[in-house]
């Protein structure tokens, strides 16, 4: 194991991607724990649009935060896992990083609620300022990784001009409403496409399971705010006097989803995976958008549940249980679909999956006579189904 770099200043060079023991720096960690506090803020806002009745509202402003801070924390992990110094200037320019997420957390409620996105594209633009300085730096410092660094910090900057200029024209009232929505998703492609764009000169060295631990630390991360959340309902609910069985019922099922949800996804390290297949990386990466973004909507969906069971809330049984039942069927079929190109044999069956997720669906349309708790439990129960099924053929 390569000892960690230290000192005032380090040049930036390339990490090797076999580097031996390769984990995640006490940086990273706490450039983590910033993420905590704007994923709980989007979740909250997403929970109370849900709760409102408004939940397919809540769920575009929902997206769009999350892909700001998805985006920005996917950018510094690679960027990390390739060049990470942890000497001044690298750390300095993280702590920019990291006061760019809490602007942006600070912002989430006035985004959900009347779609004021200043501070969500300022905190945004601090981050990306951060990271146009370090990829800079490493192509200053680094000649082998010069051209693909600089079409890096090219593309970044090219992109936050199109953010600050969509923010410009929206707040001058030039930009129609119903176009705000295709502007963000064509800004949204771009930035996707810059990293296709700068490899293309050469791939940066990422190390598989460096960047595979990193995914799994902020999985874990998202089922912390799931329990979080449910756990905040719950405690409302013994405040006002209102604890029942169906709280119970839902506080336990959601605790058991969220458990097999996590032993799913662990089930099946993904670092020798995206070792031997390093072209799929980026279906890898991307595709965890998806997951992500299904674990923060599954703790919003419980919170909103919990509260159901409590006192009366807008949103109807039906739509309670598929804001708990469609985040898990999306992360069950991502997680197949993003491991399946990287493993020789997937341990989760397709079959399997496919039968799990459609229980999963289908099991809200009986929530007006069985109940949300009951709904719930049920869906915890198809997912436990799934481990079991799962575990039993890993071990054969």
């Amino acid at each position: 194991m390569r000892p960690e770099r230290t000192g005032i200043r380090v040049r930036m060079r390339p990490r090797a991607v076999d580097e031996p023991h390769r984990v995640s720096s006490q940086l990273e960690l706490l450039f983590d724990l910033t993420f905590v506090v704007a994923v709980a803020a989007v979740t909250a806002e997403f929970a109370h649009s849900v709760a409102g009745g408004h939940g397919s509202t809540g769920l575009v402003a929902f997206l769009q935060v999350f892909f700001a801070i998805w985006w920005a924390w996917m950018n510094f992990t690679w960027f990390a896992s390739a060049f990470d110094t942890n000497d001044v200037p690298y750390r300095l320019l993280t702590m920019l990083q990291m006061a760019g997420v809490l602007v942006l957390a600070a912002g989430v409620p006035a985004a959900a609620s009347r779609e004021d996105y200043r501070a969500v594209t300022l905190g945004y633009l601090v981050m990306r300022v951060g990271l146009i300085t370090q990829w800079l730096r490493a192509g200053a410092e680094d000649p082998g990784s010069r051209r693909t660094a600089r079409r890096y910090a090219t593309g970044i900057a090219v992109a936050q001009v199109g953010w600050v200029l969509r923010l410009v024209l929206t707040e001058a009232e030039t930009l129609p409403p119903a176009t705000q929505l295709p502007v963000f998703a064509g800004l949204v492609v771009l930035e996707l496409a810059v990293p296709r764009w700068a490899e293309r000169t050469g791939a940066t060295n990422w190390h598989p399971h460096h960047i595979a631990e990193r995914y799994g630390l902020f999985t874990i991360i998202l089922l912390g705010e799931s329990v979080f959340a449910a756990t905040t309902a719950v405690g409302g609910a013994l405040d006002g006097g209102h604890l029942t069985g169906s709280i119970v019922t839902v506080a336990t099922a959601g605790l058991v989803l969220l458990f097999a949800l996590w032993w799913l996804y662990f089930l099946q390290p993904a670092g020798e995976g995206l070792g031997a297949r390093r072209r799929h990386s980026y279906l890898w990466g991307y595709g965890h958008f998806g997951i992500f973004a299904a674990l923060a909507a599954l703790g919003a969906g419980l919170e909103v549940a919990v509260e159901w069971t409590g006192h009366h809330v807008a949103a109807s049984a039906l739509g309670v249980c598929y804001t708990v039942a469609a985040p898990a069927a999306v992360f069950l079929t991502l997680l197949w679909t993003v491991h399946a190109p990287i493993v020789a044999e997937p341990v989760i069956r397709l079959v399997a999956v496919l039968a799990c997720v459609a229980a999963v669906l289908l099991l809200p349309l009986a929530a007006p006579w069985l109940g949300v708790a009951a709904v719930v439990a049920a869906i915890a129960a198809a997912c436990v189904v799934l481990v079991a099924v799962t575990t039993r053929q890993a071990a054969h």
